[in-house]
């Protein structure tokens, strides 16, 4: 369990991790600073690494900050590829249903439900988008799994097994289509080597306004 500590006004956890090579440190889209030290690293390490990486930690802090006002914005709805959904709470009701644009939602904290959709319907959007894409390279996949990774938007076993993040319903159809055309490109290469790329863009085309908007944005994909 992350040990509490501060350096200054900032507040931070330590975590140590025997697989980690390096002092890493992290903020995440809540607004938490972690610091994971390599099993040997002292404990002056963590602090020692705050106070080296503070301006980039105070930046990172900000663009939270700015994430969560753009999600207070909302105000009532959200996000669905390309779509905007309005949300209409309904006392009693336990499951979220789509009407048109309006998501029919428990009254109350419906992030619990809108999850459980989301995954529903990420599941329906990926598959037609993965089946298009191998069916393209010639290729097959074993299994498709949705998932909620915090780091990961997409991955691709040795198996063929391929794994997608929910939350990138909460983005453009572009970036979706993406990371989906990405893990189906593995399915031939593993690797990220020039031939890789060449064959995600011979069969995809230029995907680099995703990746960039996937990488600016990508804290905003949460309910």
């Amino acid at each position: 369990m992350p040990a509490p500590a501060s350096a200054g006004d900032l507040a931070y956890a330590v975590r140590r991790s025997s697989r980690a090579r390096r002092v890493r440190v992290a903020v995440d889209p809540r607004g938490g600073v972690e610091v994971v030290l390599p099993g040997p690293a002292p404990e002056r390490a963590a602090a020692e690494a705050v106070v080296e990486l503070r301006p980039w930690i105070d930046r990172r802090l900000a663009e939270v900050a700015a994430v969560h006002d753009r999600l207070a914005a909302r105000a009532g709805n959200v996000p669905y590829l390309d779509e905007t959904l309005r949300l209409a709470p309904q006392a009693g009701r336990t499951r979220v249903h789509r009407r048109g644009d309006v998501l029919h939602v428990p009254a109350g904290d419906a992030r619990p439900a809108l999850e459980r959709w989301y995954r529903r319907a990420a599941r329906a959007e990926v598959a037609q988008r993965l089946d298009a894409a191998v069916a393209a390279l010639d290729t097959a996949y074993t299994r498709l799994t949705i998932r909620d990774q915090r780091t990961r938007w997409g991955s691709c076993s040795a198996e063929g097994a391929i794994a997608i993040n929910w939350r990138l319903l909460l983005g453009p159809a572009e970036v979706l289509d993406y990371v989906v055309w990405h893990e189906a490109c593995h399915l031939v290469i593993h690797d990220h080597s020039p031939a890789f790329w060449s064959l995600l863009e011979a069969k995809a085309g230029d995907q680099r306004q995703a990746r960039r908007w996937l990488r600016i944005n990508a804290m905003l994909l949460t309910l």
